[in-house]
């Protein structure tokens, strides 16, 4: 938006300045004629016959007068400049490290030096904006590239499959057929993944009253026969815990967890435990599992966009599109909640999710 050209800020401190000294030079001019020129006699004998009189008073004061305030407006004009430009120049790094980082470039940083006032403040406030926006938008091209790259993926298998299917008539259609409905199955549950992981960062959903109990019973019985395949034991344990949000994203959140507790555990004789409680003005939902042994380091990986856990690719048929944790993180956090992921030190992982509790 164009605005019309003003005054700056340097020249309306300057100014400010200068009308200061002229209203305390005038104010010191008044209380000298109301307190001691007023009370001088005006006559041709002054004041006991040996003192001016006020006539010869008044204008031998008045060029002095005028005299002192010019000076005091020419040093007004000279030092309030110099102040003013002195007090804005934290203001005029600010403005160029805005203008830098609207030109695309966010790693420069202010880093301003000195005292703690409110310019500091608001260098050091930007500068943790900047880099906020740095790492967001460095993540935002690292999951477009990772997502472009997962997309190609089965684009590529489903035409690799039609060539070879045209060039070959007499292959088995039907292992043709199979093998393109996996493949563009495997597209479509990446596809919907992507639109949900983008609904949950935008946060548009219509909020009502859920219980994380019975969401963690749902997502449990439908797991179940996947648990049960695996001979892992799935148990719900706790009590009530009643947040407010969106019943269908609440339940990905815990379907989500629960399907990677079960996917990611031993290959037989594991545990998974889903436990949801109220503490305080906090719901809880607590989900731990039984695994390997998870490097600390890898952990806060976890909910970063196509990650997979130790393995980039999982070859059965419960295989992920490595957005289960993103997705959980984008949604508890358009909940106004946290996740939290520590590894146990037996093996396995313990999830823990608090949102905003309801009475």
């Amino acid at each position: 938006m164009r605005r019309r050209p003003g005054l700056s800020a340097r020249l309306k401190l300057t100014l400010s300045y200068v009308g200061f000294l002229a209203v305390a030079g005038a104010l010191l001019l008044a209380v000298v004629w109301m307190y001691l020129l007023r009370y001088v006699p005006d006559n041709s004998q002054g004041l006991l016959g040996i003192s001016p009189n006020r006539y010869l008073l008044v204008h031998t004061f008045a060029p002095a007068a005028a005299v002192a305030m010019a000076f005091l407006l020419v040093f007004g004009l000279v030092g309030g400049w110099i102040l003013a430009g002195r007090m804005l120049a934290p203001l005029t790094r600010i403005t160029a490290a805005a203008r830098r980082a609207g030109n695309g470039s966010l790693s420069h940083r202010i880093r301003m030096k000195g005292r703690q006032d409110e310019f500091r403040e608001l260098s050091d406030a930007f500068d943790s904006m900047l880099g906020q926006l740095e790492s967001h938008v460095a993540e935002q091209r690292r999951f477009a590239a990772n997502a472009s790259h997962e997309l190609r993926t089965p684009l590529a298998i489903s035409r690799t499959l039609l060539d070879v299917a045209r060039k070959d008539p007499t292959r088995d259609r039907g292992e043709l057929i199979e093998r393109l409905h996996a493949v563009n199955t495997r597209a479509i549950d990446l596809t919907e993944a992507l639109l949900l992981l983008s609904r949950g960062d935008r946060g548009n959903f219509t909020r009502e009253s859920v219980d994380l109990s019975l969401i963690a019973e749902e997502a449990a019985e439908t797991l179940l026969p996947v648990a049960e395949q695996r001979r892992i034991t799935l148990d719900v344990t706790g009590g009530a815990a009643r947040t407010n949000g969106s019943p269908e994203l609440l339940l990905r959140v815990v379907t989500n967890l629960v399907q990677n507790a079960v996917v990611h555990n031993l290959p037989v004789g594991g545990t998974v435990t889903v436990h949801t409680e109220a503490h305080g003005d906090t719901s809880v939902l607590r989900v731990e599992n039984t695994g390997r042994r998870l490097p600390p380091e890898l952990v806060p990986t976890l909910t970063e966009p196509f990650q997979r856990g130790t393995q980039r690719v999982r070859a059965d048929e419960h295989a992920g599109v490595g957005l289960g944790l993103a997705i959980v993180q984008s949604i508890v956090r358009a909940h106004e909640g946290t996740l939290t992921l520590v590894p146990r030190p037996t093996g396995g992982l313990l999830v823990t999710v608090r949102l905003p509790g309801t009475p």
